[in-house]
């Protein structure tokens, strides 16, 4: 048996705040129900649970545009209002709306994503997980598809001066086509996006895009078509990606764990259940390289969160109980309270054939790139937000004051596991009922 891997779980409480608007598809509420779950199931007794700090404005700008990263820190639905001919430029109408906080919100997904990657650089976390970030369609210059700011392009970005080369992965029902964008010159990142094809948001991502100049067959499309199972995605989920990570070697792999992919999806139009979708997180965990695992789509809420809480449960190696335990948002899940989304019977238009020949396409593409292209090695620069990894920060200020048990940094973003609550795991479970937990719960 392998040994368990060290996973940091990335939550700020206050993203659940949030509100793009009633009638808006994209809630952030769904996080504050996936970590309720997270936290009602044990599984932060498990890994460590860090608040995230917020990413400033000079981090943003490591991808974004100055112009872009001004108007979104100021904006708010008055100044949209206002500044029609700014916000039609930086902005995409109903899709990214100018609701209150926006800001803030992009600062707490792009801050754990951000966080996240300089952990693994560190040496601090095998896996990661940001359930608020994934945000894959927002461009350098403006925002796209619900997304403001493009957390997985800065946490690839701050991966990249510690590793010769990044492997990003997409299985969102959309074309991670931000991501794509941002890397498509380079041989550094390759980027593998499993996605719906055709009339369809964001309408990019034919299996022949394959990326330009140095970067080119280093963007890997798999354009798929509406109703596929979990047997025809494995089908050719597996091979290209045993393909890339054979042929491309990554020293770490940043994977967005959509679920507008799965089944019933009000948006999507896949028909994965929540063992496929979970099937290719464990899949990618299996190579044992450095793996960090963002969110992104997902609208039907509900399973969003019995999805996400799944696989945290994958990453930390531990069984759930398919009956759910009584949580914050216990009647969300109801009228059958299990820990399942179940595929249903619509039919998958992915023929065989089709998914052979794609698969074959993908095959060529990958046989015509070298092995594991070589960067110049060189000393790893200071972090250039001139903030040293968590462990280097937290002993300066002890060595500081030495008098201090604990840094102010691990005060403000430890979440006390439930075990260090009660003198036994009995005395845990005999008290759950009473909720004396409610401290590490997300609030309502």
């Amino acid at each position: 048996m392998g040994l368990r891997k060290r996973v940091t779980y990335y939550y700020d409480e206050d993203v659940g705040n949030y509100n793009y608007g009633y009638m808006h598809p994209m809630k952030p509420f769904r996080m504050r129900m996936a970590h309720s779950l997270v936290a009602a199931y044990g599984l932060d007794r498990k890994m460590s649970i860090v608040r995230p700090p917020r990413a400033s404005k000079q981090q943003l700008t490591r991808f974004h545009s100055d112009d872009y990263m001004e108007f979104l820190s100021r904006v708010t639905p008055e100044v949209a209002e206002l500044e029609p001919e700014h916000a039609s430029v930086y902005l995409s109408g109903d899709d990214c709306p100018a609701f209150d906080g926006v800001f803030e919100f992009c600062t707490i997904s792009a801050g754990g994503s951000i966080a996240g990657a300089k952990r693994i650089n560190h040496g601090d976390a095998d896996v990661v997980v940001n359930w608020a970030g994934g945000l894959h369609h927002a461009k350098k210059n403006a925002a796209s598809g619900f997304c403001y700011v493009n957390d997985i392009v800065l946490a690839i970005l701050e991966l990249l001066r510690y590793h010769q080369r990044v492997v990003y992965l997409d299985i969102d029902v959309h074309h991670g086509d931000g991501v794509e964008e941002a890397f498509y010159t380079t041989d550094r990142v390759m980027s593998v996006s499993f996605h719906k094809f055709g009339d369809f948001f964001p309408g990019t991502g034919h299996v022949h895009d394959v990326g330009v100049g140095r970067g080119k067959g280093y963007a890997i499309n798999v354009p798929l078509r509406d109703g596929i199972d979990d047997d025809s995605y494995q089908r050719i989920f597996r091979p290209v990606m045993a393909a890339v990570m054979e042929r491309f070697r990554p020293g770490a792999i940043v994977m967005q764990c959509g679920t507008d992919s799965l089944s019933g999806d009000r948006i999507g139009c896949f028909n994965l259940s929540m063992q496929g979708h979970a099937a290719c997180v464990e899949f990618m965990k299996s190579f044992g390289v450095p793996l960090f695992c963002l969110g992104g789509g997902g609208y039907t809420i509900r399973n969003v969160a019995r999805t996400w809480a799944y696989e945290t449960a994958v990453l930390v190696g531990e069984e759930l109980d398919p009956v759910l335990p009584y949580n914050d948002y216990y009647d969300f899940y109801g009228p059958e309270f299990r820990l399942d989304v179940p595929a249903s019977n619509m039919s998958n238009a992915n023929t065989a054939e089709y998914l052979q020949k794609t698969a074959a396409i993908i095959a060529d593409q990958l046989r015509d790139l070298p092995h594991a292209p070589s960067v110049q090695l060189h000393a790893a620069p200071a972090d250039c937000d001139g903030a040293a990894s968590d462990n280097e920060a937290d002993d300066c200020h002890l060595d500081a004051d030495p008098e201090r048990k604990m840094s102010a940094r691990q005060r403000d973003a430890r979440v006390v596991p439930l075990a260090e609550l009660y003198d036994s795991d009995a005395d845990a479970d005999a008290d759950a009922a009473d909720s004396s937990d409610a401290a590490l719960r997300a609030p309502r």
